[in-house]
């Protein structure tokens, strides 16, 4: 009987084996020697999405507003014997975006992927309650420095024939968050950015899509979990009544960034539980 199992597994193995080698994709490395830039990936998502683009072969360098963030992210990744490195960046310093590209080019001679993560909330409460001062904050980290670091990425991966970028919204732009308006309206531009760059850069074969996360357990979304009437509230819009793990994004990033997703550009992806997703 185990003769026999052992047979099966074999020839399922050996089958599988064909399946891999007819698509013409290493399946175990998908991003094989891609190099990839992701923002504010220290901790909860952008870091779980590094590691993972690590794990399938891409060289990731990854970035955090704190020298100390991003020490520890990138010592506990090199520990898992991934190739990652890392800088401090403010997404919404010029000087630091520079600097983060140049990093990505001097080390590894080009960028393939951008995972474009970074973003902020300095506001809870009504939308009629929001100052300027916040609305520019917002707005300038979340949706214009997203546009201005995907600018001057994109002359680095023409310059390798192509590439994918993935900006990250949320939930929040379909399904507005209770408090955070200023955010869920920016996550909401995210969307028409993606489409609008997923249009223009077609013809330098860059790819442009979205991750919008629902309720993932990070301490970015610390308010909206820590309180269990709010978290109960939040849990009633979704099929899967359950947080999300980082781990649930990053698998979704590292497809669209692969050659599986060659096809697809302008999409947005709702990792959400089920919650309502449609504008």
């Amino acid at each position: 009987m185990l003769t026999a199992v052992l047979r099966l597994g074999g020839c399922s193995q050996a089958w599988r084996s064909v399946r891999m080698a007819s698509s013409g994709v290493t399946r175990q490395k998908p991003l094989a020697n891609k190099v990839a830039l992701v923002t504010a990936s220290t901790d909860g998502i952008g870091f779980a999405i590094s590691r993972r683009l690590a794990q399938d072969g891409a060289h990731v360098v990854i970035s955090s507003r704190k020298q100390q963030n991003v020490d520890r992210a990138v010592a506990t990744l090199k520990g898992e014997e991934l190739s990652v490195t890392g800088t401090v960046c403010h997404v919404g310093k010029a000087e630091d975006r520079k600097q983060l590209v140049a990093m990505a080019v001097k080390l590894h001679g080009g960028i393939d992927i951008l995972v474009s993560n970074a973003a902020v909330n300095p506001f809870v409460g009504n939308l009629m309650d929001v100052t300027e001062d916040v609305w520019d904050k917002v707005l300038n980290v979340n949706v214009k420095a997203t546009a201005l670091l995907i600018k001057e990425v994109v002359p680095e991966m023409e310059k390798r024939g192509g590439g994918s970028v993935v900006i990250v919204s949320s939930i929040g732009a379909f399904y507005p968050l209770p408090g955070l308006c200023p955010y869920n309206v920016s996550k909401t531009a995210l969307l028409g950015l993606t489409k609008n760059l997923a249009l223009e850069l077609a013809q330098k074969n860059i790819r442009v899509n979205c991750l919008a996360p629902g309720l993932i357990k990070t301490n970015f979304s610390n308010m909206l979990w820590a309180d269990k009437a709010r978290e109960d509230s939040i849990k009633e819009s979704m099929h899967i009544m359950r947080i999300g793990k980082p781990e649930e994004c990053a698998g979704i990033v590292s497809f669209m960034c692969s050659e599986d997703a060659s096809y697809i550009s302008g999409e947005t992806v709702v990792v959400g539980g089920g919650t309502p997703s449609r504008l």
